[in-house]
């Protein structure tokens, strides 16, 4: 029996493959229905995971894209499509994307404006979400760690044009990308803001962070800060100097 995991995105592939969701007509999905040439067309092949409105699901792997800056999505999609992040059903599927496709799927999802989930119920002690709330509001000084909401905002709804927020994503989901950064599987580009700063991170930390983000409400009104209004503690390779 195959799980969510790996059904999910293995119907990505099969939209791709026998749709032609990402070419430049999209397909009827059967012989009765009209070809259409809208976005929501178009990026079937994501929303198979994702959502169709980009909201995110169930599955810990499958993270919110809606409402996020459009410069991160598209660097997000740049990375897939150059192996700077590595996920095999999202690198076939921007493999020969050019560039101003992929600001055209970024841009689909950054407009989106589904509901948040219910904030998580976390399973890890006091201690722990005490010790996330720290890190994600005020950091570490004493090991030279930035606050995470000194890039992704009080209300950790990011910055535009390129920080992304940081509420409803699941704990798992937010543990592996900053393992990946930790252990060198995930890159951004120079300088990678972020793998300096999970390279300072223990394991502990980083459940930590998960835990306590994952736990978090969503603010009335989700959007990004305005671009420039955060003075950012590290050069970002992906964020505008």
């Amino acid at each position: 029996m195959f799980s969510r995991r790996i059904f999910r995105p293995l119907l990505a592939l099969a939209l791709i493959g026998s749709a032609g969701v990402f070419g430049a007509q999209a397909q009827a999905q059967t012989a009765n229905q009209p070809a259409t040439d809208s976005m929501a067309a178009r990026v079937q092949g994501c929303t198979a995971c994702h959502g169709v409105h980009g909201e995110g699901t169930d599955n810990d792997y499958f993270p919110r894209l809606a409402g996020k800056p459009a410069d991160y999505l598209y660097n997000q999609l740049q990375n897939f499509r150059e192996g700077r992040r590595k996920y095999p059903p999202m690198n076939y599927l921007v493999t020969y994307l050019s560039d101003d496709y992929l600001h055209q799927i970024a841009t689909y999802f950054s407009n989106q404006r589904p509901p948040y989930p219910p904030p998580a119920k976390s399973n890890v002690s006091a201690t722990t979400l005490a010790r996330g709330q720290q890190l994600v509001l005020n950091g570490d000084t004493a090991k030279n760690i930035p606050a995470c909401a000194a890039c992704h905002g009080k209300g950790l709804t990011g910055m535009q044009p390129a920080i992304p927020g940081l509420v409803g994503l699941h704990s798992d989901y937010i543990s592996a990308q900053v393992g990946a950064w930790k252990s060198g599987t995930r890159h951004a580009k120079a300088p990678d803001c972020m793998q300096q700063i999970a390279s300072r991170l223990t394991d502990d930390d980083v459940t930590a962070v998960a835990a306590w983000l994952s736990t978090q409400q969503a603010p009335a009104n989700p959007v990004p800060a305005p671009a420039g209004s955060l003075k950012m503690p590290l050069k970002c390779g992906s964020e505008p100097q």
